[in-house]
This record gives structure tokens, sequence and C-alpha cells, in this order.
């Protein structure tokens, strides 16, 4: 069944081409790549190949992200890869919900779920055995010791179709992970809050007063940029806010904020930094002060004051005037003025796996522990995290949550958890976690995976996985499709705090393990 979210869509679809015109380039070098190496494909490589160049349309751009349709491909995708004129790719049938005339479209998020009792290729899945272990480990014992890894290594690999553990090295082991923890937010609040969910900025005004209170619901993707991109628009707010205001013959007011919905510290235990904002219920563009919208940038020391201050002026420029803004909370007898909404969470959970962003897995934590009661603060989110994937049943022995990013050393997973995490994702009971698979960077397409695994013509668009990178610690985990076409979840977790290994030569040594087993029939 297709539920379409056309008015998502519509507002997505410029910038979708946008991405499109961005991953033709990796497609011409990946096409010159492979044609004088003479690397030769699978069948059911080359399909996740071609679904990835659709999906890599998306995963970047996360605006659009979600609904589902019955096989796992983003409907708002399939529309845009059927609109394409004269293109599209293998007949794979046409779905309610795409135009019987327009071209069919080579399957995109689909192929992500290939090892889940579907086919690729000619080859039934399910016909198929799965990988064994003893040819696992001659494949990746080798490679998991290489020393640029450093001294601790842990590695699980799993079938994703079954959930059954094919290989593992320290399975039960935990360790830092850094941001491979961002998959366990994934799942946690997809699973607590559902995919459809939405955060709600709002501004009211108290009864009987002539003030305004800019009321933060803890959504960091809020924009005041002029192109809004499918975001929540404080542009827009102001707008409404200001014709609303008009329509009760006000034009001066009280201008306050709250950001009383989190609790405890702003700033992360690792200080003041660009990777990550003060965590505040109210901010605009992830308090970033330049143009950028993803990695590192110098940081807004105030966020939540300075979206007030410039709530204040996109108000003075619809002629209301305001006193200069100050913290305050609203009330429960506030009366609405207007509001505007985030995307929905599958879109927020792709954009934070695909650019590793710490300012919307903090603000995902937080929206656990608040759908769970708890206070949504490090701790709180930490803890409500750790507590909802008790509740999906999955291995938490040993396992430490510390935030929602894996920015705070502390975090400490295993590889078993990972997997398992991955697993569920793909399971066809829990339908609401597939973003935690779709939103995993792409090799050599997407997000943090875009400037990896170049040397390998034969890794690009078949590895799909999440990176995480500290100072002595280095890891991946995700998915393949290897050549018999079952789909594997993996996780590689490294370490070595006493003599940090160099970043680059272990995280290569982490893209060979992950495309040996893309490239194993390891029957």
């Amino acid at each position: 069944m297709v539920v379409p979210e056309l008015r998502a869509w519509r507002a997505a679809r410029p910038h979708v081409v946008r991405v499109a015109s961005s991953v033709k380039p990796h497609v011409a070098r990946i096409t010159q790549a492979v044609r004088p190496r003479s690397v030769k494909f699978t069948t059911p490589q080359l399909t996740a190949v071609a679904a990835t160049v659709g999906l890599a349309l998306a995963a970047g751009l996360v605006t659009a992200a979600g609904p589902w349709d019955s096989t796992g491909q983003r409907t708002a995708e399939r529309d845009w890869a059927a609109s394409r004129e004269g293109e599209g790719g293998t007949d794979h049938g046409l779905t309610s919900g795409t135009s019987a005339k327009a071209p069919r479209p080579a399957p995109s998020a689909a192929t992500v779920l290939a090892g889940l009792g579907g086919s690729t290729g000619s080859t039934s899945v399910g016909a198929v055995p799965a990988p064994t272990e003893k040819a696992l480990a001659d494949v990746l014992d080798p490679l998991l010791n290489d020393p640029a890894l450093g001294a601790q290594r842990t590695a699980v690999v799993v079938d994703v179709a079954t959930g059954k553990r094919l290989y593992g090295k320290g399975a039960d082991k935990a360790q830092t992970p850094a941001s491979t923890t961002k998959i366990a937010t994934a799942v946690a609040v997809l699973s607590a809050a559902g995919t459809d969910h939405r955060i709600t900025t709002r501004a009211v005004l108290e009864p009987d007063t002539k003030e305004v209170v800019l009321v933060g619901a803890g959504d960091p993707t809020l924009t005041a940029r002029e192109d809004a991109k499918g975001y929540a628009s404080l542009r827009t707010l102001a707008a409404e806010t200001a014709t609303a205001l008009k329509a009760r013959h006000l034009d001066q007011v009280t201008l306050s904020y709250d950001t009383s919905l989190y609790a405890g510290a702003t700033v992360h235990p690792i200080g003041a930094n660009p990777n990550l904002a003060p965590v505040s219920a109210l901010m605009v563009d992830e308090g970033r002060v330049d143009d950028s919208d993803s990695g590192t940038a110098k940081r807004s020391t105030d966020p939540a004051g300075d979206a007030a201050r410039k709530f204040a002026e996109l108000l003075q420029a619809k002629g209301i005037k305001t006193t200069s803004p100050g913290l305050s909370k609203a009330t429960s007898r506030s009366q609405d003025l207007a509001s505007v909404s985030s995307p929905p969470l599958s879109a927020l959970v792709e954009r934070m796996l695909t650019n590793s962003d710490n300012d919307i897995a903090e603000a995902l934590a937080r929206q656990v522990a608040l759908v769970s009661g708890g206070q949504a603060s490090f701790s709180g989110g930490a803890a409500a995290i750790g507590a909802q994937l008790k509740k999906l049943g999955l291995p938490l022995t040993g396992v430490r949550f510390a935030d929602g990013s894996g920015l705070n050393r502390a975090d400490k997973l295993t590889a078993d958890l990972l997997t398992a995490l991955l697993a569920k994702a793909g399971d066809p009971a829990h339908p609401e976690l597939r973003p935690a698979l779709t939103g995993l960077p792409i090799a050599g397409f997407t997000g943090t995976l875009s400037d990896r695994y170049t040397a390998d013509a034969s890794a690009t668009g078949v590895v799909r996985a999440k990176t995480g990178t500290l100072t002595g610690v280095n890891t991946l985990a995700g998915t393949v499709v290897d050549t018999d076409g079952r789909l594997l979840a993996f996780a590689f977790l490294t370490s070595d705090e006493a003599h940090p290994p160099a970043p680059t030569p272990a995280q290569t040594a982490l893209d060979r393990a992950a495309t040996a087993l893309a490239a194993c029939g390891c029957r």
C-alpha cells in the first residue's frame, strides 16, 4: 500500500533535482573507474548499484523522506524517478501512485531490503545459503588484524533476513562507538515516536497581555534562511504571527522566548565545539553562523537568544514592533498565533545518519525522552534510548549511553548491538525503522562516505554504512549485499586510545573489510 505525502514532495522537488545533479559527477567517475579496471559486478551488485543512484538522490537530501510503500521504497523518490522524461531503469513494475504513462524507474530503497525474502536479479534470495562462519573468518580475520586499526578490534556480521550471527570477533565487548551511536538514536526515536512525528515550533499570545512568546520544541532544523528547503521556516512563522496579531489589532508587543522544554546543561561534556552547538529547545540553522548545513562550523554561543532576535527582526519587517526579546515561559492559558513543523522524523533521522549530524542526534535523543516521559537532557536522553532499545529486545549487556551523538567517550556499545539494530531496522515487522537503513551514507555517493572508497570502484554504491571517528577510535557499521544477493549487516569497532592510530589508514582498513564482505560469496 502506498501512503502519499504530496505536499512535502512538492516542496522538496527542486532540491531533489539539485541532489540529482550533484550525483552525476560521481556516476561519471565510477563509470570511468570501472571501465579500465574491468571490474566484474554480479547481477545482485549491479542491481544494488543501480538502485543506489536512485537512493542517493534522497539520501543526501531528506526533505521528502517518507512515507514508504510495501517494498520499502520512498514514494517521493519513486515519483521523482518516474518524472524524468525518457529515463527510468529496468522494468520492476509500476505501483499505485506512479503515473502509468511514466517510464518505469529502477528500484531505490527497496534493494536495501534485498535479503529479506525478496529477490535480487534472477536469484531467489531465500534459496541462496548464507555465508559460513569459516569462510567469513578466512576473509575478515586478516583484514581486521591490520595494525593500522590499533590494539582493540571487535566485529560482527549478521544475516539481516534471519538475524543470525554469521561472524563474531569480540562480539559482546563494549567499546567507544563514536558516531555509530547515531544508529541507536535513530532506532530509538523511530520506535518511540514514529516516522511521521513532527516537531512544532509555536508563537503564542499570553491572554490579556501583549506578550508574544516564541516556544521552542526542539527542532534544530528550523531555518531563518530565505530558502527553507522544505524545513520549518522562521520567516513563515513570523509572517503568520504578524497576520494573527494584526487581526487582533496589535502592532506592538512584548517578545519573549521559551526554552523550558529542555533541562540540564546546554553545552556537551566535550565543551564548546564546532561539531555541536549548545543544545537548546530553540535554535535556527543548528546555531551555525555561516551558510553551511552540515559538517563543522562556527556556532552561536546563545542559539535561543539569536533565534528570538531574528524572529523580532522578521516581525518588525512585517509591521510588528517588539521589545528586545527576553527569556520567559508560556503559560497553559496562552493562545496559539502560528506554528511551523519540521519534516517527519524519518527525514530528520536520514539527515542525521547521512551527514553524521550531531545537533539532530542530540535533539532526537531528547525526543525519545519526551515521548517516554523522561527529562530532556543529555542524561535523560541517553537513559531513554537505552530503555527504548530494551523494549525492542536488543542485546544491551555492557552497553552504556551517555549522549545521542556519540561525541561522548563514555558511550560504550558492542558490535553485537550495532548489528542487531541494523537487523531490527530490516525486520518486516518493524517498517517504521526503515530510515535507520536508508539514511546510511552510501560509499562514494553520499554523506560521510562520499569521499571514501574512491580507490576501489567495486565497493562504490554497494557499501552503506555509518562512520565513527574520534581520536584513537575508528568504527564502521552498515549493510552490504554480497555476491550471492544476501543482505548482510556488519559492525567493526576499533580503538587504541593509548597509542591513537592515524585516522586515514584506519578508515582505509575498515573500508577494505567492508569491501571484502561485499565481494564475498562466502559459502
